[in-house]
């Protein structure tokens, strides 16, 4: 059974679980297990980006407002929002950034979870494996999935504008990961037990 690892905890009660929790494993295997677990709590997750942003099957990524659309496009997706349906797929760049002065990691997965203005829509796992060489990040993909109509009202131009955020345009700070990362170590795959945000940065 994997052994686990706190997540956003302040850093001196991360490590002082991981002894606890991993004690006697970690002292059999030596210090460079002790390196490569203390290592996880330092990796950094964050939002880089967006590509490939659609909307009921149209383009979106070159729109930053619902007044950007064309007529065609806008009459489109009121046609979709009509019939029900008003899917969004994006591909959201995750960067990983593992210290310059840290060990190697390797990511096995990633579970997630997909906050839209603080609303809980689509989960799914990332499960490409991902070498976190130290001080270079490295750009993760994870495509996301779902019917806006599933979680929102039917106003067409809120929808938009929210799909717009997702797509890479809008208001960055309306979408966020929840997310758990699972790194392989010398223990084996160490995963985080609950959940950090993946979000962008402010200003960035």
């Amino acid at each position: 059974m994997p052994a686990t690892l706190p997540s956003r905890l302040p850093a001196p009660v991360r490590r002082s679980m991981l002894v606890t929790a991993l004690g006697a494993s970690i002292l059999a295997s030596g210090c460079a297990t002790l390196r490569q677990v203390a290592a996880l709590e330092d990796v950094d997750f964050s939002l880089a980006g967006v590509a490939g942003g659609t909307l009921a099957g149209i383009r979106i990524d070159s729109a930053t407002s619902y007044e950007d659309l064309g007529a065609l496009d806008a009459a489109r997706l009121a046609a979709a929002l009509s019939r029900g349906r008003l899917p969004l797929e994006a591909t959201l760049q995750v960067r990983a950034s593992n210290p310059e002065d840290n060990v190697r990691a390797r990511l096995l997965k990633l579970d997630w979870t997909l906050f839209l203005d603080d609303r809980k829509t689509v989960s799914g796992v990332m499960d490409r494996e991902y070498e976190l060489p130290p001080g270079e990040p490295v750009t993760v993909p994870v495509t996301v999935k779902v019917d806006l109509l599933d979680f929102f009202d039917r106003q067409l131009e809120p929808l938009v504008g929210l799909a717009l955020a997702a797509a890479g345009g809008g208001e960055p700070h309306r979408i966020r990961l929840e997310a758990t990362p699972s790194i392989q170590t010398a223990l084996g795959p160490i995963r985080y037990p609950q959940p950090i945000r993946i979000e962008y940065r402010v200003g960035g």
